[in-house]
């Protein structure tokens, strides 16, 4: 896939931004290849985990490509993608704008020493609505400050304040994700499912650019059915449908 690549290793399924000379910046192709790349992951029974990164460790992303704007959501773990397996986010350099999304929304994350958290929306006058999410997920006013005074938030902070599990040494947060990712793939998969079921149905809230944009993915496979093929087919031909629920 082009400017993503997608890599198994045993149970281990890594996906990775790869636009380095854009600072893996996320165009429409690639957030729709990391929807394609996860929902392949959620189908296969020998994968047990997955780990989001990027190529290099000067950004993990810039946020979204402004040349190419993507529908960022598609790349949003439990929102593009719901895989109730295990899914480790592995951060090295800068995580800017969506990319903070992507990162937050992952079960687990590791990030390099010379990590640094950026939301500038504030200062760009946009936004998706889905970082509303980080005050779930870190203290209510750390978030504020992130997102509307744009502090920058670097590795020793972000694993203070609870958004990133570990920081190591610069370019090891791949190696310590796989780390993770083989002890979770030692571990009951029906266990593992049904807490993080627990956590991200029931518990975490969802703020509503998450909630529609989940609508609109269930609305869209309504279009997309054979029963809505049919429904216009019965219709021009003034018969009675023949549905499946397919």
């Amino acid at each position: 896939m082009e400017h993503v690549t997608v890599t198994d290793e045993g149970p281990i399924r890594i996906v990775a931004l790869n636009n380095p000379a854009k600072g893996n910046a996320i165009s429409k192709p690639m957030a729709e290849a990391v929807q394609a790349a996860m929902k392949e992951f959620e189908g296969r029974d020998d994968l047990r985990v997955a780990i989001l990164t990027a190529t290099g460790t000067r950004a993990f992303t810039f946020g979204a490509d402004v040349a190419d704007p993507p529908e960022l959501w598609r790349a949003v773990p439990t929102v593009g993608f719901r895989p109730l397996k295990p899914v480790i986010c592995a951060v090295e350099g800068w995580c800017v704008g969506g990319g903070i999304v992507l990162a937050m929304m992952c079960d687990l994350m590791v990030c390099g020493a010379t990590a640094k958290f950026y939301y500038p929306e504030a200062k760009l006058g946009l936004t998706g609505g889905m970082i509303s999410g980080l005050v779930s997920r870190i203290p209510h006013k750390v978030a504020m400050e992130i997102m509307l005074l744009c502090r920058t938030i670097d590795a020793a902070r972000a694993e203070r304040v609870g958004l990133v599990n570990e920081v190591v040494p610069e370019g090891e947060a791949l190696a310590k994700a796989k780390e993770w990712a083989l002890e979770l793939s030692g571990m009951a998969p029906l266990v593992l499912h049904e807490i993080k079921r627990m956590v991200t149905e029931e518990i975490l809230p969802r703020g509503p650019s998450e909630q529609m944009a989940i609508h609109m993915q269930r609305m869209g496979a309504i279009r997309a059915s054979s029963d809505f093929a049919e429904g216009k087919a019965a219709f021009r031909e003034k018969r009675p449908p023949r549905f499946e629920g397919r």
